[in-house]
């Protein structure tokens, strides 16, 4: 039988009356009546509300309202150190701060209710930090129930150490001998077939107690931890990535052709004796954006931003359209693409490639000649590229003379977009752009080359043309009212750029009111080139919020934009999907307005699959590197690196290398040239006999010492004859 849709209404209207005490199931039955229905399903709506966040159930299971009793529900944040915060689920409202002690049997990306112990005003009125302070007292829901790591053996029992670090607990499995009939259960096949050493999935048991150890089974081995690929396996399980396609959407995508068919131009704009060109990465195997600059009578430019048109292919509620919405996005791993939608189309006859009909969804701005954007215009097109070109070859392009239609081309396009982007910066956006490091893999995924990729002016004419075209539409959207879904980055909290503050202070730099905008944009110009600039970048961005999608246009503050979204890589994004859909359908603002419910749950559901994807391509990066680093030590003849000291400690000198972007320690005891001191007003490390100093921003000469996968460090010591050893360059004296 079905709930009564205002059964749940009538149970908060009883919660919320001034005379209400806390009532168990029972009771709560009773003060509703017995009315046939609402009894049976009592139960039901009851746990729904709960999972909702919006009752609570405390002691001898009694419900409460979660702000009549100080309570929070939100999503946990671990620390690898064991302390963790709680996203709170209202927006606004500051993290809670939950201390290692106070996490229970919670683990990182659980569903929590908690406790305050600690509020705001408390900590305040203490003289201490404002971050109100709290404890878990129930687990709504598991993130995951199962988690990877490498099995161990101790005399008495058989555990897994986990990958994550934020999981403090090893995990008790059963040992089970192979030859017994227990293994040829299918259940217990995995864990007999486990050795010590190998890479495996556990599924974990309840788990009630953070005194003991949680329990588990093995269901999947994945190898010997040192065999090739297994890395990347393990990272695949550990975020729960998904490696093959469903077979229903394999079949409704080997129905789609693989040549764009003339009837599909019906109503489009054909482009196809433009001149437009791709560019991207040189192992790029799909290319969604493609573009066309012309310069006008008069002065100003036209630009043209051709997107794939995904959506004409895409049909919304299809098996692939609910696919890419599960997946949310694509994930780039070292060795290999985890695509948002399979290849037929990502690769296929969605992908921009030269000399081919491919169609588009076009935006349309013409620039004024100071830059100024003066009309906007957007169409269902059908392009087809002149070039193909890399990062590599447009930026060869751009340092040497026009001497041919592409050149000149390109030459006129990096005309606007080197205007764009100083306009960029003097409207108030922050230069956070970061360089890459790509890992190059041999055959058997071995990484033998760590290449720096610069954000030079190959990359910048294409971001800021993307970033051109993302404003326009957002503005479009909004100003004809169509529900969408919105890229967002809101202002930072107060007491987040207060500590950035110090931590900028703390490196020698003055600085003052960090709220201000163009403070921060002087320090960031004061930072290109410096060693410390990594660092204090890093810094800047762990003190802003994180960047979401949401239906409610509420600007960029990294970019200093009042509206933006996701436009120009819907081959790889299901937001920009959405957008797509929203900005081609001119009867969707009418349609659209019931479905905006379900607009933010998409919203909501692509930002987690956003932060999962950057998680694990981060951390499989990271292991690249750690073990590209490995094979240095292993060679016993590493080669030496250029380092940066960005910090000084009493153990040792934190460094850098910049050319890898990897940050690492020159432990102390490794400095057996002399007995060295730690002076810790001047973060200076001094020789005894030699007053040799070590200090911030100076450059070294390194080589790898050691490398710990588990906690993903690398040691370096310094290589003694090196140049930049006996005459390192000093970082200028500034004063605070």
């Amino acid at each position: 039988m079905s709930v009564k849709p205002d059964l749940k209404q009538q149970i908060l209207s009883l919660m919320r009356a001034p005379k209400y005490r806390p009532l168990d199931k029972v009771e709560m039955g009773k003060a509703l009546g017995r009315r046939s229905g609402i009894r049976m399903n009592l139960n039901e709506t009851l746990r729904e509300l709960e999972q909702a966040g919006e009752i609570a159930r405390v002691r001898k299971n009694r419900y409460v309202l979660p702000s009549e009793a100080d309570l929070v529900t939100g999503l946990l944040h671990v620390h690898q150190a064991g302390y963790a915060f709680l996203s709170r689920e209202k927006p606004g409202e500051q993290d809670l701060f939950i201390a290692a002690e106070n996490t229970g049997t919670a683990m990182h990306g659980d569903r929590v209710i908690a406790r305050i112990t600690r509020d705001e005003n408390y900590a305040r009125s203490e003289g201490g930090n404002a971050r109100p302070e709290g404890r878990i007292i129930r687990i709504l829901q598991r993130a995951h129930d199962t988690i990877v790591g490498t099995v161990q053996q101790s005399r008495n029992f058989r555990y897994v150490v986990p990958d994550d670090p934020r999981i403090v607990h090893n995990v008790y499995v059963p040992t089970v001998n192979p030859d017994s009939p227990a293994a040829q259960n299918s259940g217990r096949h995995a864990a007999a077939a486990a050795e010590v050493g190998d890479k495996v999935v556990v599924h974990l048991d309840v788990w009630e107690s953070r005194h003991v150890n949680p329990e588990g089974h093995i269901v999947e081995v994945l190898g010997p931890s040192n065999a090739p690929g297994i890395d990347m396996l393990s990272i695949i399980r550990k975020f729960h990535l998904p490696t093959e396609f469903p077979s229903g959407v394999i079949g409704e995508a080997e129905q789609i052709p693989e040549t764009v068919e003339h009837s599909a131009w019906k109503g489009r704009e054909d482009l196809r004796d433009q001149f437009i060109v791709t560019i991207d990465p040189d192992d790029a195997r799909d290319f969604d954006d493609a573009i066309n600059v012309e310069r006008l009578n008069g002065g100003g430019w036209r630009l043209g931003v051709h997107i794939a048109d995904v959506a004409a292919y895409v049909q919304p509620g299809s098996q692939l359209d609910r696919e890419a919405l599960k997946r949310g996005n694509s994930v780039y791993l070292p060795d290999r693409v985890i695509p948002m939608l399979p290849e037929r189309l990502s690769n296929g006859v969605c992908s921009l490639r030269p000399d081919v009909d491919r169609l588009t969804h076009s935006v349309f701005i013409q620039f004024s000649k100071d830059g100024r954007p003066r009309n906007f215009r957007f169409a269902r097109t059908v392009i087809r590229s002149a070039r193909r070109l890399t990062y590599k070859e447009a930026y060869a392009i751009l340092r040497t003379s026009p001497h041919d239609q592409l050149s000149e081309r390109l030459h006129v396009a990096w005309e606007l977009a080197s205007l764009l982007r100083r306009k960029r910066f003097e409207a108030g956006s922050l230069d956070l752009d970061f360089p890459e490091v790509k890992v190059r893999l041999d055959a058997e995924g071995k990484p033998i080359e760590l290449e720096r990729i610069e954000n030079d002016e190959s990359h910048q004419l294409i971001e800021e043309f993307m970033l051109a075209a993302n404003e326009a539409v957002a503005r479009e959207l909004k100003n004809r009212l169509i529900p969408a879904v919105y890229r967002v980055h809101e202002t930072p909290e107060p007491e987040k750029l207060a500590e950035y503050r110090e931590l900028v202070l703390s490196y020698g730099y003055k600085i003052g009111d960090v709220t201000q905008r163009p403070q921060l944009q002087r320090l960031l110009a004061s930072l290109r080139g410096k060693p410390e600039e990594q660092a204090l970048k890093i810094g800047l961005l762990k003190s802003l919020k994180r960047a979401r999608y949401t239906t409610q246009p509420l600007g960029h503050y990294g970019l200093s934009k009042n509206n933006y979204t996701h436009f120009t890589s819907p081959i790889r994004r299901y937001a920009d999907l959405v957008v797509h859909r929203a900005l081609a359908d001119r009867d969707q603002s009418r349609r659209a307005r019931a479905d905006v419910g379900q607009l933010a749950s998409v919203a909501e559901h692509i930002s987690a699959t956003e932060r999962v994807a950057a998680e694990a391509e981060i951390e499989s990066v990271k292991l690249k590197k750690l073990e590209f680093f490995q094979g240095q030590l292993d060679a016993k003849n590493p080669k030496v690196f250029h380092a940066s000291v960005l910090d000084v400690k009493n153990f040792g000198l934190v460094i850098e290398l910049p050319d890898v972007l990897l940050t690492g320690l020159i432990h102390i005891s490794s400095l057996t040239d002399d007995f060295y001191t730690f002076n810790q007003p001047q973060r200076k490390l001094i020789g005894r006999q030699s007053r040799r100093r070590f200090s911030v921003g100076d450059e070294l000469c390194v080589y790898v010492a050691r490398v710990d996968v588990f906690k993903r460090q690398v040691d370096f010591a310094i290589a003694e004859d090196a140049p930049a050893v006996r005459g390192r360059r000093r970082r200028p004296d500034r004063r605070r």
